[in-house]
């Protein structure tokens, strides 16, 4: 099945993994989707990612990361902002802070995909793609 907005695909697969406690997911390759487990992994969200396959047939494996005997998600909130229909782009002293601090703003910006605190050190401004915590 094709998506034509693979940032939303992306978040709903590993939201719906985290829901089921799955160990790994896998997701469409895309430079946006392997830019943002990067950040996810950066930030300590997931545990790992890697590229399975070759050309357009290969998926990112993003390894979950759980805490606790329950198994709680790390993840416990993602929330997709700017959409194909309505983008939202904020410059870097508009940067929303997510849940004070606690969460990330993932943020495409001219210098690639960062985070909200590396943007506002950078002082870049871009398009707010997604809200974790």
């Amino acid at each position: 099945m094709s998506a034509n907005d693979t940032i939303s695909d992306m978040l709903t697969r590993i939201r719906n993994a985290c829901a089921v406690r799955q160990t790994t997911t896998q997701i469409p390759t895309t430079r946006m989707t392997r830019s943002i487990a990067q950040v996810l992994k950066d930030e300590g969200f997931i545990a790992d990612f890697e590229e399975v396959g070759e050309g357009i047939k290969s998926q990112l494996v993003l390894s979950l990361k759980y805490k606790g005997k329950n198994r709680q998600p790390i993840i416990t909130t993602l929330t997709r902002v700017s959409k194909p229909g309505l983008r939202v782009y904020s410059n870097s002293k508009d940067l929303p802070r997510v849940l004070g601090g606690i969460g990330i703003a993932i943020v495409s910006t001219s210098k690639g995909i960062m985070t909200d605190r590396e943007a506002r050190k950078q002082n870049v401004g871009g398009e707010v793609l997604c809200y974790i915590w």
